[in-house]
């Protein structure tokens, strides 16, 4: 039998290349790169990169590879680095409430993996890329409360996972494009405070999982689709301050299922539920946004 100081030795040989490298080192270079590019010694909790990645506040590993970055509120300022579309494992992104500036990256797309992308309460600018639709595993993206233009991409259709959109308080132009109707699984839709106009697309009548509609604060005009009286799971409705001309199908809707209601329309009000309708303005409350992953 083998002396047991001998067989710890031997355990420490064949362990020790491998606690060694954590993760590849291209994975760790992008890593690097956010941090130099969003000022990473002025974070609230900045990295030393002199220690190993496992070490690095917000950054989960699993099986060599880097599946989660975590740095909500944390201070990062400065633009994201093209090199992000690299972390192909990546599910989880969230650097929201930061003071990230400049456009999204490019490759940004390339990010086939990602469930979940939380970039709200930024300075971001520019447009959404028009290939988001190949990040068909998307299941939350929410980046309220940027500096966002240009149209809503069309490829938003594509991600049939996705239960989260929030693009609210942006300078979005342009109609909400018919495909949002193909997003069965989505619960929760924000669009609130944009320059988003035209009619709302009788599609969003097959989002049967939405419990959450936020439109105000845009220039929506005609009707109410008939559709939208479908939504049997709707408990959030705002629609204020638009330009509506008919609110006649939302007389169809059972009052009981609201928990805020709110139009531009003051004789609907007495039809449903008592609410402090003031207080549940989503201006009151976009911004209570709940790291749950922190």
């Amino acid at each position: 039998m083998k002396p047991l100081a001998l067989i710890f030795a031997s355990f420490l040989l064949f362990t020790e290349p491998i606690s060694a490298v954590e993760i590849a080192s291209s994975e760790q270079k992008v890593l690097t790169d956010l941090f130099h590019s969003t000022n990473g010694e002025s974070w609230t909790t900045p990295w030393d990169l002199n220690q190993p990645v496992s070490s690095w506040k917000g950054v989960e590993i699993k099986s060599g590879h880097v599946v989660g970055i975590n740095l909500f509120a944390n201070n990062l300022s400065g633009v994201l680095p093209e090199s992000l579309g690299e972390l192909t494992h990546l599910v989880h992104l969230n650097l929201a409430f930061n003071k990230i500036s400049g456009q999204l990256p490019k490759n940004i797309v390339s990010l086939q993996n990602l469930k979940v992308l939380k970039l709200e309460m930024n300075r971001i600018k520019g447009s959404l890329p028009s290939g988001i639709g190949n990040m068909t595993r998307l299941e939350e993206f929410s980046i309220f409360n940027n500096f966002l233009s240009g149209p809503i991409p069309e490829s938003f259709g594509t991600l049939k996972q996705l239960k989260i959109l929030n693009l609210s308080s942006n300078n979005l132009k342009g109609i909400i494009p018919s495909s949002i109707g193909n997003l069965t699984q989505l619960e929760k839709l924000g669009l609130f405070e944009n320059a988003l106009e035209g009619s709302i697309p009788n599609d969003m009548g097959k989002l049967s999982s939405l419990k959450e509609l936020v439109l105000a604060n845009n220039a929506f005009d005609g009707a109410i689709p008939a559709e939208i009286a479908q939504l049997d799971n709707l408990e959030i409705l705002q629609l204020q301050n638009n330009r509506f001309d008919s609110f006649d199908a939302l007389q169809q809707m059972d009052k009981n299922q609201f928990l805020v209601f709110d139009t531009d329309e003051k004789e609907l009000r007495p039809n449903f539920k008592k609410l402090n309708l003031e207080r549940t303005r989503m201006a009151d409350t976009k911004f209570e946004d709940v790291d749950d992953n922190e």
